[in-house]
């Protein structure tokens, strides 16, 4: 018998060379083999006369072989066969299949399936699937009877598969090993999921689950089975949901058992809290703030994802819980995905906290390796208390002399174990640091044994995420949203026009920056790209200067510009000391300038949804009227009319996220690999999320167990099973 784990190379018939075929669709073991399951199902039951047949419709049909011949033709070989019932006959024809030459004997009974045609006259299947009735069906052992049929090509409903290499690895091949499979694995294994949840749930057992997913009964429901509503698909869902809830689950009641820091909350923080507030905080930010500082007052560590749409305040509410590290004798690290982001949090943190007499320091991957030696040691001797940085706070010659606080900003763009390798360097001696401890210790001997306690994590993100979507995202975190925008803010008006009216736009970007505000004209590349016709940022700059805006001031930024001088153009815009900043898509996320009040996106068809709202939330940041005008260039997809309607209709971020997640998918809305999501075999994060609420539910009830429904047993099954897979099916760090 095949064990699930077994190697996909060890089964009959597959081998290296397949295997690694397979392993491009994910494939490496027979559990993944019986979990590839098909994306449409065809109704071949119900054969049909050959008599009966009508041009266009897709037919089965049971017919004995009379004659075959292989055509040499000047384009390609053509197979042809002829099948019949009695006096009727229909031509089959397959191009290119020099293979069936010998497959074929007269009086052979067919089992055939595909669409029927009419040429000259006479009925005709073109490329038909087929199955020779009474073959052998290479299969070791026989289902059950009610899983057994004498096809697996018509006659049924037939399951369809994503073919592999480049379409060697075809349907046909998958139906064909996959049957094999099933028929040769252990039909009864203990269910991992327990007895009460499975009653509850109403679910069938894993192996019939599996036989009915990919060989589905005659009456089973088409439209079911194609929106994978099944109880077989809602089994196998749900176990995929069910073990990633439990594990998340696991890992936050394993943090509360970590040893935190008790932030003390005294009148000394809040009145140092008040003396660096820029403004009145909204209903909204004070809510926000007073779960996270609840949270830092506990003796476990803080996981907090603190979510808000763009403008609505997140990073003066960081700024707030770091204050209540510093002035708790602690240091804090604030990491951003890009230098512009970090430049932009390093300026606009010291305007705020360097008048109160904190120090705060920048230390990014293109800096000066003499000037990053100088960070560092300010670093590790404590010297800094916010030091704000990109990837290089996580290099290992960073080390903290008492870090307490760590805010990850734009969490999306960095991986799960980015984020871990920064909460590790707590100036204590861990795994990954074992000997920054001296800096934290230094002089103090006794202090050594003592295992040091984890920082607190606030996580931040301007990319709204549907609430039961950020659980599974953020399954280790507690989730917070700011769901109000400062006052005085006025909504920005957004419009769509085509770029045969640019002279009007560039007309009203002149009108505004005479009234004294400026503009942003962004593009979706660099350099002008000949296949697509692009026009790029730095040919529009030259143009902007010389033709179309020759007596206003034109700057341009890019991500190859040399980063001192991605700063002085910066800095010289919000200043205002340019009237129009020509950029690509590098002011996404960070660059806040008030007195901004025009937004043009050249070739806006090209971006997507949630990016076009990033863009747009570099505007509206003052008292002004701010709008937003979105530039099409030629013909305009069906997805891009559906995009570029939502940025006019709405400013919601959560509607507009709802939207993208449902244009593009959860994969390519979060970037799975980058942001650290699971990757699922069968559940949909969009089309299963009512799900993920009951999984995280049952998983919660099963963890508070034992108890008169769930037993020791069933918990500790349940948690061998879920460590077992975790990391591979989930690509998630290890449960405890």
């Amino acid at each position: 018998m095949l064990e699930s784990n077994t190697p996909i190379q060890f089964v009959k018939g597959i081998g290296p060379r397949l295997a690694e075929v397979l392993s491009t669709k994910g494939i490496h073991t027979v559990h993944d083999l019986l979990h590839y399951l098909p994306f449409r199902y065809e109704d071949r039951l119900n054969p049909r006369g050959i008599a009966e047949l009508r041009p266009g419709e897709m037919a089965t049909v049971i017919a004995e072989v009379r004659t075959s011949i292989l055509l040499r033709t000047r384009r390609m070989p053509i197979f042809e066969m002829t099948a019949g019932q009695g006096r009727a006959s229909l031509k089959c024809i397959w191009f290119n299949a020099t293979y069936l030459r010998d497959k074929f004997k007269p009086g052979q009974m067919l089992a055939l399936y595909g669409k029927v045609e009419e040429n000259r006259g006479q009925l005709q299947l073109v490329q038909p699937q087929f199955e020779i009735l009474g073959e052998a069906d290479q299969a070791g052992s026989n289902p059950p009877a009610e899983q057994r049929a004498s096809s697996l090509e018509v006659g049924r409903i037939v399951p369809i598969y994503e073919s592999a290499g480049q379409g060697r690895v075809t349907s046909r091949w998958f139906r064909r090993v996959i049957h094999w499979a099933l028929q040769n694995v252990p039909p009864e294994t203990p269910d991992p999921i327990p007895v009460a949840v499975r009653a509850r749930m109403k679910l069938p057992g894993p192996h019939e689950a599996l036989w009915n997913v990919h060989w589905p009964e005659p009456g089973e429901s088409l439209q079911d089975l194609q929106s994978s509503r099944t109880p077989a698909h809602l089994r196998l869902i749900f176990e995929e949901l069910f073990f990633l809830e439990l594990g998340l689950e696991l890992q936050r009641r394993q943090q509360k058992a970590q040893t935190g820091i008790a932030f003390a909350l005294n009148d000394g923080v809040r009145a140092a809290i008040r003396k660096i507030l820029p403004f009145h905080p909204t209903a909204a930010q004070k809510r926000v703030l007073k779960e996270i500082a609840s949270d830092m007052e506990k003796p476990f560590p803080m996981r907090r994802l603190l979510q808000g749409d763009v403008g609505s305040g997140k990073t003066i509410v960081a700024l707030e819980a770091a204050i209540i590290a510093i002035e708790n004798g602690y240091q804090v690290a604030l990491m951003a995905p890009t230098e512009i982001l970090a430049q932009q949090h390093y300026f606009s943190s010291r305007q705020v906290l360097e008048a109160a007499g904190y120090r705060v320091v920048l230390l990014t991957g293109s800096m000066e390796e003499e000037r990053k030696r100088q960070v560092r040691r300010h670093i590790a001797q404590g010297n800094a208390q916010l030091i704000i940085g990109t990837h290089a706070l996580i290099e290992k010659k960073v080390e903290f002399a008492k870090l307490g606080l760590v805010v990850v900003d734009e969490q999306h763009r960095f991986g799960v174990l980015q984020r871990f390798r920064l909460m590790t360097k707590t100036g204590g001696a861990t795994e990954a640091n074992p000997s920054s401890y001296s800096f934290a210790n230094a002089g103090n001997p006794s202090a050594a044994a003592v295992p040091p306690s984890e920082p607190d994590v606030l996580v931040m993100t301007a990319t709204p995420i549907p609430r039961t979507l950020a659980l599974t995202l953020y399954g280790d975190l507690d989730v917070s949203v700011i769901d109000e925008l400062p006052p005085g803010r006025t909504p920005i008006v957004t419009r769509r026009v085509s770029d045969d009216r640019c002279q009007e736009v560039w007309e009203f970007v002149r009108k505004q920056v005479a009234a004294g505000h400026q503009a942003y004209v962004v593009y979706p590349v660099i350099e002008e790209n000949e296949e697509n016709e692009i026009k790029a940022a730095i040919k529009m700059y030259h143009e902007m200067t010389k033709r179309i805006f020759p007596d206003l001031r034109i700057g341009l930024l890019h991500g190859r510009l040399d980063p001192e001088l991605k700063e002085q153009v910066m800095r010289m815009f919000q200043k205002g000391g340019l009237d129009v900043l020509v950029a690509t898509t590098v002011i996404e996320v960070g660059v806040d300038v008030p007195n901004a009040t025009v937004m043009v996106i050249e070739h806006a068809e090209r971006f997507g949804l949630s990016q076009l709202h990033q863009l747009r939330g570099r505007i509206g940041r003052g008292a002004a009227r701010s709008h937003c005008i979105l530039v099409t260039g030629g013909k305009v997809s069906e997805d891009g009319q559906q995009r570029l309607d939502a940025m006019v209709r709405t400013t919601d971020g959560f509607k507009i996220a709802e939207l993208d997640l449902e244009l593009r998918g959860p994969g390519e809305f979060f970037g799975t690999r980058q942001a650290g999501m699971p990757s699922f075999q069968v559940a949909n994060l969009i089309r299963d999320r009512q799900l993920i609420e009951v999984a995280r539910r049952e998983a919660t009830a099963v963890l508070d167990g034992p108890n008169s429904e769930i037993s020791k047993d069933e918990i500790d099954r349940a948690v061998r099973h879920l460590r077992a897979r975790w990391r591979k099916t989930y690509g998630l760090a290890e449960v405890g």
